[in-house]
C-alpha cells in the first residue's frame, strides 16, 4: 500500500531517566528460575506430544496430535525468541547455543538467519525500506495507473480481499521461514552455517522417521499439513497484533528512538491467558523500548512505561486480542488505506 507520512520531532521525554528506573527497579535482571521452569514444561510438553504421536498409532486421531505440536513449535518459538534478545541467560554464547537447540534443532528453523532480521526490526519498526517485516504479508498496490485492463481487474481484485487473503496466508508463514533459513545458510556457508545445517537436517529426518515410522504415507502427510499449518497460524496471529495496522514510518524521518518504537507498536489485553497465549509478545511497547528485559519482568515494568508514555506525549495503544485483529482487517479492506505517521497525541487508545 502506498505510504503517506510526516515528519515529526519529539523528544520522547526523558527516557534515560525511564531507563535509570528500570534498572534500579532490578526489571532488566535475568530471570533463571522462570526460564529454567519454562523450559523444562515446555519440552516436556513437546516430548509428550510425540510420544501420544507413537502411542495413538496409525490413526486419523493423530491430527489431533499433530495441531498439539503445532502449538508446542510456536512456544518453543517464543523460547527462542527470548533467547535471541539475550533474555535467558547472561552470557551471549549462552543464548546463542540455547537459540540453536530450540530454534534448530527442535523447530527446524535458523536461528542465525532469524536473529539479525529480527534486530534489523527492532531498529526501525514500521519503516519503509528499512524494517524487514515491514509489508510481511499480502499488500497489493492501490492504484492501478500504468496497468493494462488485465492487470488492473486482477490489482483491484486483490485490493478487495486482501484482508480474507493475510490471514489465509498466515497458513504458509513456517514454510517461509523455513526456505528463508535455508537459504540463508546455502549463502553463508562457513563453520556456523554448518552446525546450523546439520542440526536442521537432523531435525527435519527424525521429524520424518517419527511420523513415517507410525503413519501410513497418507495419513503422514496429512500429519505434517497439519502440524505445520497450526504452527504457521498460531505464529502468525501471535505477530500480527504487535504491529500490523500502526503507523508507518517513512525512510530517514528523524524521531527519538523512544517515539519510534512507541508509536509503532501495540500492547494487547487480556491478563496470564494472553500473556501466556502470546508468549510475552502481548507486552509489545514494553519489550520494544527494552528488547533484553526478561518476559516475566514485562508486566511488572507496564505500570512504569505507561506513565512515561503518557506523561511524554507519546501515546499507549492497546486492544483486546480479537480488537486488534479487527483493526488490522478493517486497515486492509479499507480502498486505498494508508498507513501514516500522525501526532503520537491521536495514539493513546
Amino acid at each position: 500500500m502506498p505510504v503517506q507520512s510526516v515528519t515529526i520531532k519529539s523528544s520522547g521525554g526523558d527516557f534515560r531517566a525511564l531507563a535509570v528506573q528500570i534498572r534500579e527497579a532490578g526489571l532488566l535482571e535475568r530471570r533463571s528460575g522462570y526460564y529454567f521452569m519454562k523450559t523444562f514444561l515446555t519440552i516436556a510438553l513437546y516430548g509428550a506430544g510425540w510420544a501420544a504421536l507413537v502411542m495413538v498409532g496409525n490413526s486419523w486421531t493423530t491430527l489431533g496430535v499433530a495441531a498439539f505440536l503445532g502449538v508446542m513449535f510456536t512456544q518453543l518459538g517464543f523460547l527462542g525468541h527470548d533467547a535471541g534478545h539475550q533474555q535467558v541467560f547472561r552470557s551471549r554464547r549462552a543464548n546463542w547455543l540455547f537459540g540453536l537447540i530450540v530454534a534448530d534443532a527442535l523447530i527446524g528453523l535458523s536461528f542465525g538467519w532469524w536473529v539479525p532480521k529480527h534486530s534489523a526490526h527492532h531498529a526501525h519498526p514500521n519503516e519503509v525500506g528499512r524494517d524487514p517485516d515491514f509489508g510481511e504479508g499480502l499488500t497489493v498496490r492501490t492504484t492501478t495507473d500504468g496497468l493494462d485492463d488485465r492487470h488492473r481487474g486482477l490489482s483491484d481484485l486483490l485490493a478487495r480481499h486482501q484482508a480474507t487473503m493475510f490471514f489465509s496466508l498466515m497458513l504458509l508463514r513456517s514454510a517461509g521461514l523455513h526456505v528463508s533459513g535455508v537459504k540463508r545458510l546455502l549463502r553463508q556457508r562457513d563453520r556456523e552455517a554448518a552446525v546450523e545445517g546439520l542440526l536442521i537436517a537432523a531435525h527435519v529426518a527424525l521429524f520424518l522417521v517419527a511420523v513415517l515410522s507410525v503413519l501410513s504415507p497418507l495419513k503422514a502427510l496429512a500429519f505434517v499439513a497439519v502440524q505445520q499449518a497450526t504452527f504457521s497460524l498460531y505464529l502468525g496471529l501471535s505477530f500480527a497484533p504487535n504491529h500490523k495496522g500502526m503507523p508507518v514510518i517513512k525512510t530517514n524521518v528523524e524521531m527519538s528512538f523512544a517515539h519510534r518504537q512507541v508509536i509503532t507498536a501495540r500492547n494487547i489485553t487480556g491478563g496470564w491467558v494472553v500473556n501466556l497465549l502470546l508468549g510475552g509478545l502481548n507486552y509489545q511497547i514494553e519489550h520494544h523500548l527494552f528488547p533484553t528485559m526478561p518476559r516475566p519482568n514485562l508486566a511488572r515494568a507496564q505500570p512504569i512505561i505507561r506513565g512515561f508514555c503518557i506523561e511524554s506525549h507519546l501515546g499507549y495503544c492497546e486492544a483486546s486480542l480479537v480488537g486488534s485483529y479487527r483493526k488490522i482487517a478493517h486497515h486492509l479492506s479499507v480502498p486505498g488505506a494508508t498507513a501514516a505517521v500522525v501526532p503520537s497525541t491521536a495514539l493513546s487508545g
